[in-house]
């Protein structure tokens, strides 16, 4: 059967088990790897924009916030997982989510830690709503609409809780930049370590890796871009941004290549 002679109003039925109408992707190396680029792109992005271009942080959410919304239409008309426009919304939101919270401390001047302990909550409550009414957290049974509501909504406070705890641990507890990827990049290889070698509960330690790897990126991202006084290693915003972006083109040209190979060879 071929992918796209389901009748659209038959794609709420399907079962969360056929995965060639789960909209995200599979959780494999290159998944993070573009994850956490995403992330680092969110950093420097919204800083060149922001300051840089002289665009002020208002404008450029507003900016950022039209083209999310647009790339989100794009998503939700999908039927099945596409790299391009799946990715297409990682980096906006990444951008996006980054803009909210320096929103919140630079122009609204609340505390990184109250912004971290409201976007935990949120996040909370947003996984807390979700499974009450879907039952699972797990991103394998992305396939109906409201599913994919919550997948987001979760995406964009994952963002923007990373954002806030990464400011938090390296600039207001002086961390320092590379310190903080040390320790976030750590705790990742814990939960790692927890879900493969403990068998801790996956959708768990997927969500756990997923908030963490947005201050890890964060963190990332300000070390190779801030200027050696501030304690980073001077690449600038610019070069940053266009390497990490034109790798993350890369790969996902790649993912893009091999999901088309794979519906010719189920259609």
């Amino acid at each position: 059967m071929k992918p796209l002679s389901v009748p659209p109003k038959s794609i709420h039925n399907v079962q969360a088990n056929s995965t060639w109408l789960n909209k995200v992707p599979e959780i494999t190396l290159i998944f993070w790897v573009i994850k956490m680029m995403s992330t680092t792109v969110g950093e420097t992005a919204a800083d060149y924009l922001s300051f840089h271009l002289h665009v002020g942080m208002i404008n450029t959410s507003m900016i950022m916030g039209v083209l999310l919304i647009a790339a989100l239409y794009l998503q939700f008309k999908q039927v099945q997982y596409r790299p391009n426009t799946y990715w297409s919304v990682v980096v906006l939101i990444s951008i996006f989510g980054t803009l909210v919270t320096d929103i919140l401390t630079d122009k609204l001047a609340v505390p990184l830690p109250l912004s971290t302990l409201a976007f935990s909550l949120l996040l909370g409550a947003t996984f807390a709503y979700w499974y009450s009414k879907e039952h699972t957290l797990s991103i394998h049974s992305i396939v109906t609409f409201k599913r994919e509501i919550f997948y987001w909504l979760a995406i964009l406070f994952t963002f923007a809780l990373g954002t806030a705890a990464g400011d938090w641990v390296s600039e207001d507890m002086n961390v320092g930049y590379a310190m903080s990827a040390v320790l976030f990049g750590a705790a990742i290889t814990l939960i790692t370590v927890a879900f493969y070698r403990f068998k801790v509960n996956a959708v768990l330690c997927f969500w756990l890796a997923y908030i963490l790897t947005r201050p890890l990126g964060a963190s990332i991202g300000d070390l190779l871009s801030q200027p050696v006084r501030k304690g980073g290693l001077g690449f600038g915003t610019t070069n940053t941004s266009i390497v990490f972006l034109v790798i993350i083109l890369i790969l996902v040209s790649y993912l893009s290549i091999q999901a088309k190979k794979a519906d010719k060879t189920h259609g």
